[in-house]
């Protein structure tokens, strides 16, 4: 099936507004990279609130090279935005994790940072007119668990999470973004490789193995791998079942 991003637009643009309403929220905060996931959403963002209801938030820890793409990002939209640098936060557990003598994992100086980052925009959020944060995940990077839990898997809602990243190139074009936000490889921010360098495989092998089911069976066994070992992130907290009876019901299965 061939993808139009023209005809996925106004459905698109259509539910973001639903479900900001349904949040009971106004104003729009989104984590700015300035890479093609960030810059489209901010884009649908525009295209389904206004600029006037859109806040971009750009987040160096430290020095942060590439942030030109993030300030010309912003500046292109005509968003309103901040520059909010978290080194003092991850810098301050760091530095108290290592006055108790704990020694963080590669695991926690990989995914501090993405954490400290969400904490950020919930802040921002939560101090803005009726702030409420937008998740900028795709498809692709879902599919394989790449995302932090509880970092940037978070959000009130994800726009592009049915999207691969093909298709998010696409919708960003026909959104009017300068190909410069939408053809910047996305990185890890810390060890200086892109995602395909640490996934050893490509978006496009995950984009053609979710759509067509066409996959080397090789890459196909990393891609399953990742996917089952990663539902966890995407799933609410289980909770014991007691058996006690439930005098109220709501409409999720929480309490079911």
């Amino acid at each position: 099936m061939e993808f139009h991003a023209k005809e996925q637009l106004p459905g698109l643009l259509d539910w973001m507004r639903q479900q900001m309403k349904a949040c009971g929220g106004k104003t729009a905060v989104i984590g700015i990279s300035g890479g093609k996931d960030s810059s489209v959403v901010a884009a649908l963002a525009v295209a389904a609130y206004g600029k006037e209801n859109v806040v971009g938030v750009l987040m160096p820890d430290g020095i942060q090279p590439d942030i030109d793409y993030s300030n010309g990002l912003v500046e292109f939209l005509g968003i309103r935005h901040y520059v909010f640098n978290i080194q003092g936060g991850t810098g301050g557990i760091l530095d108290e994790m290592a006055r108790l003598g704990l020694k963080p994992s590669r695991q926690t100086t990989v995914n501090l940072p993405s954490r400290m980052r969400m904490v950020t925009l919930y802040a921002i959020a939560q101090s803005e007119d009726a702030g409420i944060v937008l998740n900028t995940s795709n498809l692709s990077e879902d599919w394989v668990g790449y995302c932090t839990v509880y970092g940037d898997a978070t959000g009130a809602f994800s726009p592009l999470g049915m999207y691969t990243t093909e298709e998010v190139i696409a919708l960003g074009a026909e959104l009017g973004l300068p190909e410069k936000f939408l053809i910047k490889p996305p990185s890890d921010g810390l060890t200086g490789l892109t995602d395909e360098d640490n996934l050893g495989f490509t978006y496009h092998a995950v984009n053609e193995y979710v759509r067509k089911g066409v996959v080397d069976p090789a890459v196909k066994e990393k891609i399953d791998r990742l996917h089952r070992t990663s539902r966890f992130k995407f799933q609410l907290m289980p909770v014991y079942h007691n058996g006690l009876p439930m005098a109220l019901t709501d409409e999720t299965d929480y309490y079911k």
